[in-house]
């Protein structure tokens, strides 16, 4: 299955190691109330509205077919009906002030790695490209494909994961991914569940599938206060990688990455609701102590 891209981010520094162009892919099987990337969470095609761009020109109203926009001058809201919805395209185009766009592009797997490849001499000898999303692991096929690609042009590829999918998938992605950056987001099970619409049995599971198949993994795990901001879920997660590191299987590298409201703004501009943006940051304290859960353990951990 050939996926939507919804955006190539090029001179990225949080995703992998060195300097790297990341490509996120739409689609995916969590529902993560802190989600910065709402726009990738549907497969298809998504419409945006930035409001602070539209004129209320009504032009977008007259030429879509199929009923989508509308407005209340009064108020000056411009409404939408995104089920009817069809991304024709027709919308953007007439849009005078560009406050409308489409977001998803299908791409050949040879011509998404050439658009990759035009930042390789920025990557280093540490950086390179990383398939993010959504879950780019839903295409094991297609990710496969474009890492093999790019390891054939002598490119470090990562892939950034929630690690929600059979292992099937990840064997057929490992012969060309250098370092799997691998969510572990919360450990008592009923809470992550109630967080991100699924289990993580599986998403253990395969984790120490991965280490001991000797795959290259850095751990992200997002700190939100109201879901694992109790020490007790780190003092766990760092005896679970812990137990990995002593039987010989353990990963390259944690990271504790502090929640930021970054995210915030794209719900309203794609139609949906964010569900969490009055939380607020981890204190620098809580940071630290969290840290130490790992550090006294002898596990590789840092605050990114």
């Amino acid at each position: 299955m050939k996926p939507y891209i919804s955006n190539i981010q090029r001179f990225s520094v949080d995703d992998g190691p060195g300097i790297r162009t990341t490509v996120f892919l739409k689609g995916c099987n969590l529902r993560c109330l802190w989600c910065h990337n709402p726009e990738c969470i549907d497969p298809g095609i998504t419409l945006q509205l930035i409001r602070q761009s539209c004129t209320l020109c009504g032009k977008c109203a007259s030429k879509c077919q199929h009923g989508v926009h509308s407005f209340k001058m009064e108020t000056g809201t411009h409404r939408m009906d995104r089920a009817s919805c069809v991304a024709c395209g027709e919308c953007v185009y007439y849009c005078p002030a560009s406050a409308l766009s489409l977001i998803g592009k299908k791409w050949e797997p040879a011509d998404l790695v050439a658009v990759l490849l035009k930042d390789w001499r920025y990557f280093g000898e540490d950086g390179g490209v990383t398939i993010s999303g959504g879950e780019p692991m839903l295409y094991p096929d297609y990710v496969a494909a474009v890492a093999s690609l790019l390891k054939d042009e002598d490119n470090d590829v990562c892939i950034d994961t929630a690690g929600c999918v059979p292992f099937e998938s990840f064997e057929k992605v490992m012969p060309y991914v250098d370092h799997f950056l691998y969510d572990v987001k919360i450990w008592t099970e009923s809470k992550h569940i109630e967080a991100t619409g699924v289990s993580n049995k599986l998403i253990l599971e395969n984790l120490r599938k991965l280490c001991e198949a000797g795959a290259s993994v850095i751990i992200r795990t997002p700190v939100i206060m109201e879901w694992n901001g109790g020490l007790a879920e780190f003092d766990e997660i760092s005896r679970f990688l812990s137990n990995l590191h002593d039987s010989g299987h353990g990963v390259d590298l944690i990271q504790l990455l502090p929640y930021h409201a970054y995210g915030v703004g794209k719900y309203d501009n794609i139609g949906k609701v964010n569900q969490i943006k009055d939380h607020t940051p981890p204190t620098d304290e809580l940071m630290e102590q969290a840290l130490q859960k790992y550090l006294e353990k002898g596990l590789p951990a840092r605050i990114k």
